[in-house]
């Protein structure tokens, strides 16, 4: 059914409207894990669910499987198709299977360009901008698609004249356009603004603001400053005090959104001479493939269908399953025994109280880490959040929260924490001015140290600074920069860290914290067999190692799963943060050199710095190595460094 229909129905009956947003899963167990979730949220009634669509058709395989499962349940879907690098075949034969499937929906967008050449890159001349794509599918297809566009309350963020986005909205429209979905927002007062002058222009199909529920803090910023969203002063200010307690985050994320719901609804509807067929009917969530925040948004607001949480979990859709892990978890328990940390009270009223004393040993407790996560994934009633403290950002707890690259690959939300995927997380002007021109290694290798000594922000693999526990390795971080092995990666070791310390802490008060070290970096191929030698002989910890040719070495047995944060809390299951394992690896790796290519697009075709980049890209590995013993501090780097561990204290990224 077109989408145009459901939303008239729904204003006709005074129901609620929404949508929701799913990206396609990177792993196989995360695609079957999202299966279940959306037969789940099926029960909520969703107006239609919309799929995501890599730039170029990327992910075409992936978004037309996970269509068809919608499908399958009964749900209307919104495919999203782009024109970025998208050939007029490509093109065709996606409306043609969409079509087939009953797919009556599409969301015509240009897509998000490929960095550089001044942010586009064009495969096909007629395919230039949304409404070139708009205006190809009317005249293909007629009818029989509604064509949904997007539109950007504060301005697209490549877009030099926001005043003229508006325009170039209503020139969509005038193409064949039947509905807009906003890109994510925060400042209700702008949306507002921008309502008012679509309805000056002219427009007058429905407009749904796109809601992004707020994850936590890190996400946010890269969300906002890749989409050029503001923040208003009173979201900063209330986020400031709770920023590294994910948990309190999230719970202010779902009182936003619903607050911000209510009041668009309201203002809106109650003015219909300002805002006529414009009014706020409806709302399109982006799920980042998590459920819980949507849920209960939907649940503040009353619109989920009588369903709550609690009736949700009780469905029996995945009942005897969960039969079935906790029954693993039983058995864990009395094999292992249950020798968790012992419940102090007063580790919770008194911040100053010491925690309370371990009852089972360290060694004990990281065995159980990485046995449980293979038994079952930490339950959602755990309410723990996760570490931060790796520099690709944070992970999950199974669907607490954005997944991340560290988290457990059988997440729906594995490998993202924005819902942007791969890519520069920086605009083109903001890299080349932190980058520069690289011509060779040499001038690579000043990059890195200058991001470690903080006088560049970011590096193309993560868009933030050191987190503050990189400090205390900083010297054998440089080292490695200097010796032409680039890090993306890594931690110290920690041997029972307070769950409040200010570095290394995460959880509530009164748990311990433990890390094994791990460092992830880049190697020229020539260096690699010596490495790797090297490697096979030691018995200390282990390595896994790939090239973009997909080449792979590793000495961690089949299936091995690497805790190697771990937290143990009062009264709680130990709670494994950030996990290294060959999928997950294998995953970051296409990202990683999918990276350097993105990077060399910078530079025109025969630079010498596109040309760098992209030897880089073909010669170099990327290698991840672990250190089981985290009761020596300097052991991982000891052995991978020699005598340069102990030399590089006092480089300052200047040599």
């Amino acid at each position: 059914m077109k989408i145009t229909d459901k939303l008239q129905q729904a204003a006709s009956s005074g129901a609620p409207a929404f949508s929701l947003e799913f990206f396609p899963p990177k792993t196989e167990q995360g695609f079957t894990n999202l299966r279940t979730r959306l037969h789940r949220l099926s029960l909520l009634q969703p107006t239609f669910v919309s799929i995501t669509w890599g730039a170029g058709g990327s992910t075409e395989e992936r978004t037309m499987d996970l269509a068809a499962a919608a499908r399958e349940l009964g749900l209307d879907v919104l495919l999203h198709l782009t024109c970025t690098n998208m050939e007029k075949d490509k093109l065709d034969s996606a409306l043609k299977r969409a079509k087939e499937m009953g797919i009556q929906n599409v969301l015509a967008l240009r897509g998000d360009a490929p960095r550089g050449h001044e942010y586009w890159i064009s495969t096909d001349d007629r395919f230039q901008h949304g409404s070139d794509l708009v205006r190809y599918i009317r005249e293909q297809h007629g009818d029989y698609f509604c064509i949904g566009v997007a539109g950007y309350p504060e301005g697209h963020a490549d877009s030099s004249d926001k005043s003229a986005d508006v325009a170039h909205l209503k020139i969509k429209i005038d193409a064949g356009a039947d509905f807009v979905i906003t890109q994510l927002f925060y400042d209700c007062d702008a949306y507002l603004r921008w309502l008012r002058e679509c309805r000056k222009a002219g427009i007058n199909v429905p407009i749904i603001p796109g809601i992004m529920p707020i994850q936590n803090v890190s996400s946010l910023r890269r969300m906002t400053n890749l989409c050029g969203a503001t923040l208003p002063h009173v979201i900063a200010e209330h986020l400031e005090p709770i920023k590294h307690d994910d948990a309190t985050v999230k719970d202010y994320g779902i009182s936003l959104s619903t607050s911000m719901i209510t009041t668009l609804m309201r203002t809106t509807q109650s003015d219909a001479e300002t805002y006529g067929p414009l009014a706020v009917r409806a709302a399109h969530f982006c799920t980042l493939n998590l459920e819980k925040s949507v849920r209960r948004i939907l649940e503040n607001l009353g619109w989920q269908g009588g369903l709550d949480s609690a009736s949700l979990e009780e469905s029996g859709l995945l009942q005897a399953e969960r039969e079935r892990d906790e029954e693993r978890r039983k058995n864990e328990i009395a094999r292992l025994g249950n020798r968790l940390v012992a419940q102090n009270n007063s580790a919770y009223t008194t911040p100053t109280s010491a925690p309370p004393p371990l009852t089972i040993s360290a060694h004990e407790a990281a065995l159980r880490a990485q046995h449980s996560f293979v038994a079952h994934p930490p339950s959602e009633a755990s309410g723990l959040p996760p570490s931060s403290k790796t520099s690709a950002g944070g992970n999950s707890l199974w669907d607490e929260f954005p997944n991340g690259r560290y988290g457990d690959v059988r997440s729906p939300a594995y490998g993202e924490l924005d819902g942007w995927g791969t890519g520069l997380k920086i605009t083109p002007q903001q890299a080349l001015a932190q980058w520069g021109t690289p011509v060779d290694t040499h001038d690579l290798t000043h990059i890195f140290l200058a991001y470690l000594a903080g006088r560049i922000p970011s590096l193309p693999w993560f868009e933030d600074p050191l987190h503050a526990e990189s400090e205390t390795i900083m010297p054998y971080l440089r080292a490695f920069a200097r010796r032409g092995w680039w890090t993306v990666g890594s931690q110290p070791a920690v041997d029972g860290a307070r769950s409040d310390d200010p570095v290394f802490g995460f959880g509530p008060r009164g748990g311990w914290i433990f890390q094994k070290a791990f460092v992830e970096f880049w190697v020229p191929r020539g260096e690699l067999e010596e490495l790797v030698r090297r490697l096979e002989k030691w018995e200390g910890g282990g390595y896994y190692a790939g090239n973009r040719k997909g080449e792979f070495r590793t000495n961690f047995l089949p299936d091995a799963i690497n805790a190697v944060t771990w937290g143990i809390f009062p009264g709680k299951e130990i709670v494994q943060s950030t996990i290294i394992e060959e999928v997950s690896f294998n995953a970051w790796k296409e990202e990683a050199f999918d990276i350097w290519r993105e990077w060399a697009m910078l530079y025109p075709a025969q630079s010498a710095s596109r040309k760098l980049l992209d030897s880089i890209g073909e010669e170099y590995w990327l290698v991840s190595v672990v250190y089981h013993d985290y009761k020596d501090a300097d052991g991982l780097w000891r052995f991978l460094l020699g005598d340069e561990a102990t030399n590089g204290a006092d480089v300052d990224g200047k040599q």
